[in-house]
């Protein structure tokens, strides 16, 4: 996917997308309002895919009718279709005399297949795709088979394809190693100061440098999430055209890995503050966590800094008022207000704007950093979906709904492609990805180890979770 904006004439209320100007707006198949393109049958929104002799889609069309058409066909039907228009309009110029504007015709095609294989190159995962895609590429190659020049573009789009596949393979092979919450008696029971234990603030004391280091993991994980596995957001919904292509979609692990992630970063910072035995450190713990999410919220990373807020907010860990009694929580009321989750979260959508826009101007990639919170990201995109139909009532697709769920992606796209300016701490980053979480009833044992019951509900909860865990054991 190109870095460059390509929804930069969508920023107001309008949608690019286009036509040429003999192609007017007199047709009511595709409809257009004000020059924009707003609905259509899936046959003219796919012919409009499709470049001839003297036009090519605009950028920001191909990218939203490639991410929006898996609702309503598969990808190596689209194909298919693509090359059976291709091969008509290469029948139609061969009868001509003009051998140039063939050459033209198959460089618009080679540049609409370099830009789908380059964007969603997980289309072409299966063979039924790859077929198609070699019959197109063949049917091009022999419009210039005097020099070779297309087949060689052709092989090298190949072979970037098959590297794109090869390297999502391996990082989907190598799978998330989910950490088992620790359960065992001996180490949640704090029967003695547990002075050697290790923690956080022995691996890394300093605020900023974790959260850089929580960032560069962010991006990692976030730059194998592709607009095609966010589309499964919406293509899994029940629609009467998602039982076509149901069977064939892409596997959601890239989406379950990143929140994952977002809930291990959670339990570990309960489980950091709740396994801590002296109130002094315990109260130092809290404020470091504070210190790192203020700094995450600095650097443009919502995603940590929601989670670190989120593991703070856990029941086991708010309930310690005598720790929090000792925190000086000015900095954490501040960090709160920007994630109050009233008015849709209208204060964290500010910053996340404010962000959005340091970043569009921004001259290093220190400044460009942007990372939403995921959860709300996702969100937003199933909301759009479930306020808008996939069709209007005359059966055309609503292309509107789709030219705004795809900027949307396409700006998560833009973000997710920023180079992390930090470098990598293999010890602290193999701490936080690799340390023991509690379970959500181990972090409630810890937090009544650290600070007593203090009413007959609580009392009655420490009893029968120390009684389970004991005859577990």
């Amino acid at each position: 996917m190109p870095q460059t904006p390509i929804f930069s004439s969508m920023l107001g209320s309008s949608c690019s997308g286009q036509v040429q100007p003999d192609m007017g707006e007199r047709c009511v198949d595709p409809v257009y309002q004000d020059g924009n393109l707003v609905s259509g049958s899936l046959e003219a929104l796919i012919e409009r895919l499709v470049p001839t002799m003297d036009y090519y889609p605009d950028r920001t069309y191909i990218f939203t009718f490639l991410l929006s058409s898996r609702v309503f066909i598969h990808p190596h039907e689209l194909l298919a279709k693509v090359g059976q228009i291709c091969i008509k309009q290469k029948q139609q110029l061969e009868t001509g005399t003009e051998a140039e504007k063939l050459k033209s015709f198959a460089a618009k095609i080679i540049q609409l297949l370099k830009e789908w294989t380059e964007t969603f190159p997980y289309d072409f995962q299966d063979e039924k795709s790859m077929k198609e895609l070699k019959e197109i590429a063949h049917r091009i190659t022999q419009c210039d088979e005097e020099n070779g020049t297309v087949k060689k573009i052709i092989s090298q789009m190949t072979q970037n394809l098959l590297m794109a596949l090869s390297a999502r393979s391996q990082y989907q092979e190598i799978g998330e190693k989910f950490r088992q919450p620790v359960t065992d008696k001996g180490t949640i029971l704090k029967t003695k100061p547990q002075s050697t234990q290790k923690d956080i603030l022995s691996v890394c004391c300093d605020p900023l440098i974790l959260a850089q280091q929580l960032t560069y993991i962010e991006l990692e994980r976030v730059s194998n999430i592709y607009p095609e596995d966010l589309m499964q957001i919406v293509s899994h919904m029940d629609s009467l055209d998602n039982h076509k292509c149901r069977g064939d979609v892409t596997k959601t692990y890239n989406l379950e890995a990143y929140d994952n992630w977002f809930n291990c970063l959670s339990m570990l910072v309960a489980t950091e503050i709740c396994r801590v035995v002296k109130k002094k450190q315990r109260t130092r713990m809290v404020e470091f966590f504070i210190d790192v999410a203020r700094e995450c919220f600095n650097i443009g990373n919502f995603n940590s800094m929601m989670a670190i807020i989120s593991g703070m907010n856990l029941s086991p860990v708010a309930r310690l008022k005598k720790t929090w009694s000792k925190v000086k929580t000015a900095k954490f009321d501040v960090l709160e207000h920007h994630m109050d989750p009233s008015s849709n979260f209208c204060n964290y959508r500010t910053a996340l704007q404010g962000a959005a826009q340091r970043s569009q101007t921004a001259n290093s990639n220190r400044e460009k950093i942007v990372i939403p919170v995921f959860n709300l990201f996702i969100k937003d995109i199933y909301f759009l979906h479930k306020i808008h139909t996939n069709r209007l009532p005359n059966g055309q697709i609503n292309f509107k709904k789709f030219w705004e769920i795809s900027r949307q992606i396409h700006d998560f796209l833009i973000w997710k492609q920023v180079e992390c300016p930090f470098e990598k701490d293999k010890k602290i980053q193999s701490y936080l990805l690799t340390a023991p979480i509690y379970s959500e009833e181990a972090l409630f044992i810890a937090s009544f180890e650290s600070e007593g019951p203090e009413n007959h509900m609580e009392k009655d909860s420490w009893k029968t979770l120390r009684t389970t865990l004991l005859n577990r054991a």
